[in-house]
């Protein structure tokens, strides 16, 4: 007797199939389960067992054997139970073998047989409507699967309501995609008073992409600025939405089944680990990068992190994935973050500042600023000084713009960015080739001296100079500019500072 139930494995967001197969034969009563699975998977006989106790059910005094195939192909998680309860229920013909095939199934086993949420049914849904199959997982996660397209899918809360379901005593009814959330009101840059130029280099930064670099004393204002760049940001497209859902749904941190639409902002601490930022673990989970994909990552006191954490951040911030190499496989998560760090001009904090200098200045700052690399500050566009500003003015500055706003000049040019770059070339000027920009600025020949000879005088790497013209090109969107002019260049020479005394 032998049942066969489709379900996945999880390989980043993409799936792989996995059969599970389940034989019932004569011999010695034993419960085998093989294909190389992991702990979780290995538990799953006891839960299973105890599942089908809680129904009124035994297995039978026979030899049991699950196999995972592909065998070859390690198996982790927990949601390899119910396939291998459904393989059991059908090899003892409690339900059709061939109702079995036609769903793949993933879910969690409570020893009474209810069903618990498990990461990635999202993904799992999208491989099912592929593979022409529907879905089985548990009730809480219906929604989520829905949003999948057009495969059927059963959002069971028990294992005893899919028997009843197979066995056509009592349909589950397929569930409905949840009306998208109300937005949740986002910090409004109208709250920040003064610091102008600041708020001009996170226009730019919200309207080109582009990584940002926040330096100033304490309490001047950086973690307030960096909290005010997502309410800048435009909608994400469906595409984008899908695809952010199915890392946090592989993450387990996708919410009532909705889809997530507005660009993540993700801060964490910097005690962070390199996996947890950059992914890894036991199960090669994705990191803050990858969790912060087609959104904002906030990096709040950018040198108290470890070294080599931030040095994970390099590659990711050109290529836009991240890899977490294992010794049976390599994992890749998408990581088109856009980098957004704060952090003081040295340990004190006041280095610049003639009243509250420490006596370790000028060494002070060189030290603590020389914890961050050459090549990760050359991946930054915009070094931005943000000052405090004196109680006494503070009360008198009038309020500045709003976040709508600055939003919708910020929509005009990623909307002017889509049509010179079309629906399948780069989302905004950060991601540009630097060709492509090259050729803009090629039309103004006064432009493209001026670049080149302070590109030469400033001694920019290939990469700077790249960075600036994609920053021109940004300032030039804002501008209603069809081609970079001078002015331009000029204005993106100047974001290119990247210290205090720099700046100063």
């Amino acid at each position: 007797m032998l049942a066969r139930v489709p379900t996945f494995a999880f390989h980043g967001i993409d799936t792989v199939p996995v059969e599970t197969q389940v034989q019932i034969a004569p011999g010695l009563p034993a419960f085998a389960l093989v294909g190389l699975p992991d702990k979780a998977v290995a538990e799953s006989r006891e839960r299973v067992r105890a599942a089908l106790t809680s129904m009124g059910l035994s297995l039978p005094p026979k030899r049991i054997l699950v196999n995972l195939a592909p065998a070859d192909l390690g198996k982790e998680g927990s949601h390899f139970d119910l396939p291998i309860a459904l393989g059991l229920l059908a090899a003892m013909d409690i339900i059709p073998r061939e109702a079995a095939t036609t769903h793949a199934a993933l879910g969690e086993l409570g020893l009474d047989g209810k069903l618990a949420p498990v990461a990635g049914v999202l993904p799992a849904a999208i491989g099912a409507a592929a593979r022409g199959l529907g879905l089985v997982c548990p009730a809480p996660q219906g929604a989520e699967a829905a949003w999948s397209g057009h495969a059927p899918i059963l959002p069971a809360e028990s294992l005893l309501q899919l028997v009843a379901h197979f066995r056509g005593d009592a349909a589950i009814l397929p569930p409905s995609r949840p009306a998208p959330p109300p937005s949740p009101p986002e910090p409004d840059l109208i709250d920040v008073k003064g610091q102008e130029t600041a708020k001009r280099a996170l226009e730019v930064a919200a309207a080109g992409g582009h990584n940002l670099l926040l330096i100033g004393p304490p309490g001047a204002g950086k973690s307030m600025l960096a909290a005010r760049l997502p309410g800048l940001l435009p909608d994400l497209t469906p595409a984008e939405a899908l695809e952010v859902s199915m890392i946090h749904s592989v993450a387990g941190l996708l919410r009532e089944g909705r889809l997530i639409t507005r660009p993540p902002f993700r801060e964490p601490h910097h005690t962070a680990s390199q996996a947890a930022l950059a992914g890894g673990g036991h199960r090669a989970k994705p990191g803050e990068i990858s969790l912060a994909h087609r959104g904002v990552l906030f990096l709040d006191e950018l040198p108290e992190f470890p070294r080599l954490t931030l040095e994970a951040l390099r590659q990711p911030l050109e290529t836009g994935r991240t890899t977490v190499a294992r010794a049976s496989a390599h994992v890749t998560y998408p990581a088109r973050f856009q980098l957004v760090a704060a952090m003081n001009p040295c340990r004190c904090g006041h280095l610049g500042d003639p009243s509250r200098e420490c006596a370790k200045a000028p060494r002070c700052g060189e030290e603590y600023q020389g914890r961050l690399s050459g090549p990760l500050l050359d991946r930054i566009d915009l070094f931005v000084e943000v000052m405090p500003i004196p109680p006494a003015e503070l009360t008198r500055v009038r309020p500045g713009e709003s976040s709508a706003t600055v939003a919708a000049r910020v929509a005009e040019a990623r909307a002017r960015q889509r049509h010179r770059y079309g629906a399948d070339g780069p989302r905004c000027n950060a991601e540009a080739d630097g060709a492509v920009l090259r050729e803009t600025l090629a039309a103004d020949a006064e432009a493209l001296a001026f670049a080149e000879t302070a590109a030469a005088r400033l001694r920019l790497s290939t990469r700077g100079f790249a960075r600036t013209l994609r920053v021109a090109r940004t300032l030039a969107d804002l501008a209603g500019s069809e081609f970079v002019r001078r002015v331009h260049v000029a204005e993106a020479l100047t974001w290119r500072s990247r210290t205090v005394r720099e700046v100063a």
